[in-house]
């Protein structure tokens, strides 16, 4: 137990920050802590989890003198515990410690053979060794706790709490780690030796390691993160390639046992696990394998969502408010980290969590799908522009019903309140009125949190502190925007198919009872999709719409926000027929100034660079318009922003760089049938040795190439070298048919905003 530059103990009691928790000798986990004086401490514990098996009586008493003798097991005993969510009685259940939490899956793998897969279910088996330390003593990463070294074990004495929103962090050492290679050929690899490597830190003058050798590098490497000592070492792509290939290097040069970064004396392994594809919310996505450090976070850019939504203030609320490790919250997706939570809360509950999801969907027939399973409600967009329209937002609106309704798997249609009356609408499926459910108790927790830091942001003076509490509200919200997905998700331990059509239900309810509020106050509702409402009414003030915004949260008890009035908007058509309205696809200015826009180039991950800025800058011209005549009337001004990047793409003056498009792959390369750009390019890359996965982006440049063959239309944005020229007749298309999109709500297409511009070189291309 020492610290992490000294050799002698740890202290018996330290006040500080919990930064890190692994497993380390048999029985045994490393705990690092950050002391008030700024020292970076490691203790050892003793933890032995827990693990449980339900079944029959009988089958239990034999499984028992089965496992009498096991050397995983330090002790077997019959407890009470909630078996199922569902169950309203405790149940008689095996408790087995087990010796070491990294013998949990073999053990488990051992007894579902004994019961032959049928007999017995295990539960509290497949959650994470670290998570289940932290749940077992109430901890949470970056929790400010007493630590005591006893004897026995560890003992902590928690002095700060996870509803807190106003604690305190130590601040922490973060490194950016790069490398700079000699490459052989156009793309690096793990052959090409290493040339540079950098360490940066905030404020302070960068380190380079560019003398003797391969190994010198690498071992001065070690030595300078050693001297600083960082707490986060930053990496972009460090998963995927970076620390791999420093890996792969370190072996080749025979240094693979001194190569540690950790903090911990930890080597790496040699070998690193492959990533993974997964499909979630429509879209597939790729996460390259966690390449651990020990008693140090490694955060990979690229491998991480919370960071690029909401910054480092959202990352470490998410890790502290869902109970995840922060080298896992970094890279976990939103749900994972909500599911987190649920957790937590059946732990605390007594309820066993299963190893396979054990709540299936009620029988309906084709009429009750017909009847409740439709999603949420929607009033189609009137087409054109509109002055003084006003826009109502409910705030969280599926979260607050989930929580005011008691939605979750074990209250709808419970076994103890048949006679409920607290009713699903259409369906009538009765929800539990004596207990509240695990999912709206981990909602209440990230509803109120999240309504604290929008007041804390709104009310603060305090630049800072203003921004870092829009940063944290931000990630809570994500974590309520995915809780109503991830309840009816295949996989959620404590999700409900039920309970998902029946949120949906009562949204509906709510949303068509704010509408004819609304027109009983004499508004007339021109769009509404969801939990969003765009009204009209001559003359109206604002304190009329906050009125209305009053009453419509008494009567349905939900919070309904007025987000402003626009001095106009226009609803857009579809592209293929335009005289239908689409629900997301429109554009318009708030009398405060704000530009608000949906189904736009600009809101797409896939636009270049020059289509965005051009789009753009039309934007800021139209949005100088107080009202749709004078929006018409700005659309010459527009032509000219476009006839000027028109100009500049003629030119040669665009960039390469703000002409690269980006693709997602939604499928393996190999598997798709027709030759898309984004395949080509994926072939491209990988003749040159790249990996490229289902899930990933492609960057590209459409080129001018004579040669028509599809290997020819499309440059990996890696593969780019001098004397490659860009598709000016490919870029102005994306242009002309971004501005048809802008200007589509006076009637232009592709064809019309070329006519309106066409001179000598555009006759040529087209």
């Amino acid at each position: 137990m020492t610290s992490s530059k000294s050799s002698k103990a740890a202290p018996n009691c330290v006040k500080g920050w919990l930064l890190d928790v692994y497993p380390s000798d048999l029985g045994k986990v490393a705990v690092w802590v950050i002391s008030e004086k700024g020292e970076r401490i490691k203790f050892t514990d003793r933890f032995q989890p827990c693990i449980y098996v339900s079944g029959k009586q009988d089958d239990l008493e034999r499984l028992i003198s089965r496992l009498f003798s096991n050397q995983k097991i330090a002790s077997l005993r019959l407890v009470q515990k909630y078996a199922q969510a569902t169950d309203t009685e405790k149940s008689r259940v095996l408790e087995i410690t087990v010796k070491d939490c990294r013998q949990i899956p073999s053990l488990t793998l051992e007894i579902l053979r004994i019961g032959d897969y049928l007999r017995y279910e295990i539960h509290n088996c497949d959650m994470q060794n670290d998570r289940s330390y932290l749940f077992s003593h109430d901890l949470f990463p970056l929790a400010f706790v007493e630590v005591k070294n006893t004897k026995s074990g560890l003992d902590y004495r928690l002095l700060d709490s996870v509803e807190s929103t106003d604690y305190v962090i130590p601040e922490l050492r973060v490194i950016r780690l790069e490398v700079e290679v000699v490459k052989k050929e156009i793309i690096a690899n793990f052959d090409d030796v290493i040339d540079k490597i950098c360490l940066k830190q905030e404020g302070k003058e960068a380190i380079a390691i560019d003398y003797g050798d391969e190994a010198t590098k690498l071992l001065q490497l070690v030595y300078a993160i050693n001297e600083l000592d960082p707490d986060i070492i930053l990496t972009s792509a460090g998963d995927s390639y970076l620390l791999p290939y420093l890996i792969y290097r370190a072996t080749v040069n025979n240094v693979l046992d001194k190569f540690i970064l950790s903090r911990d004396n930890k080597p790496f392994n040699r070998k690193i696990s492959a990533g993974k594809t997964y499909f979630s919310y429509g879209r597939t996505f790729y996460r390259a394998s966690t390449v651990r450090l020990y008693g140090r976070i490694h955060i990979d850019e690229n491998n991480t969502f919370i960071i690029k939504e909401a910054g480092f203030e959202g990352f470490i609320e998410i890790a502290r408010t869902c109970r995840v490790p922060l080298h896992t919250a970094a890279r976990f997706s939103i749900g994972s980290s909500m599911s987190s939570m649920q957790l937590y809360q059946a732990i605390k509950d007594d309820i066993l969590v299963p190893r396979n999801k054990k709540i299936p969907e009620s029988f309906k027939s084709a009429l009750d799908l017909l009847v409740g399973d439709r999603g949420g409600l929607i009033f189609e967009p009137r087409l054109g522009v509109h002055d003084s329209i006003g826009e109502l937002d409910f705030s969280s609106m599926y979260p607050s019903l989930m929580a005011k309704n008691n939605i979750s798997a074990e209250t709808v249609l419970c076994k103890c309140c048949p006679n409920s009356p607290l009713r699903i609408p259409e369906l009538n499926y009765h929800i539990c009125t004596r207990r509240l459910g695990i999912v709206p108790k981990t909602i209440n927790l990230a509803l109120t949190k999240r309504l604290h830091y929008k007041r804390l942001r709104d009310e603060t003076g305090d630049k800072n502190l203003k921004q870092a509490y829009d940063k944290r509200q931000t990630a809570l919200k994500w974590i309520l925007v995915t809780c109503f997905g991830y309840l009816g998700f295949k996989n959620s331990k404590f999700g409900t198919v039920d309970g998902h059509i029946g949120v949906c239900a009562f949204g509906r309810e709510a949303f068509l009872k704010a509408a004819h509020i609304a027109e009983d106050q004499g508004f007339e509702v021109v769009h509404g999709i969801v939990d969003s409402l765009w009204l009209k009414k001559k003359d109206a003030t604002l304190e009329e719409y906050n009125d209305l915004c009053r009453v419509i949260t008494k009567e349905i008890g939900v919070p309904i926000n007025f987000e402003g009035r626009y001095k106009w908007v226009a609803f857009l058509p579809s592209k293929l027929h335009p005289r239908v309205s689409v629900l997301n696809r429109y554009f318009g200015v708030m009398e405060n100034g704000k530009v608000k826009i949906r189904g736009l180039e600009v809101r797409r991950r896939d636009t270049p660079g020059f289509i965005f800025y051009a789009q753009t800058e039309m934007i800021n011209v139209l949005a100088s318009a107080n009202n749709s005549l004078e929006l018409h009337q700005k659309i010459p001004e527009a032509l000219k922003v476009l006839k000027a990047c028109r100009q500049r793409l003629l030119n040669g003056e665009v960039p390469v760089s703000d002409l690269i498009v980006t693709k997602h792959l939604s499928k393996q390369p190999k598997n798709y049938k027709q030759h898309v750009s984004q395949v080509i390019v994926a072939q491209q890359l990988i003749k040159h040795g790249v990996e490229v996965h289902a899930g990933n982006n492609v960057k590209f440049l459409f080129t001018n190439s004579e040669d028509k063959r599809y290997e020819r239309r499309v440059k990996a944005m890696q593969l780019i070298e001098k004397g490659v020229n860009p598709d000016a007749k490919k870029y102005l298309l994306l242009l002309y048919a971004s501005t048809a999109n802008l200007l589509c709500f006076s009637g232009y297409t592709t064809k019309k905003v070329y006519d309106a511009v066409k001179g000598q070189h555009q006759k040529t291309l087209l």
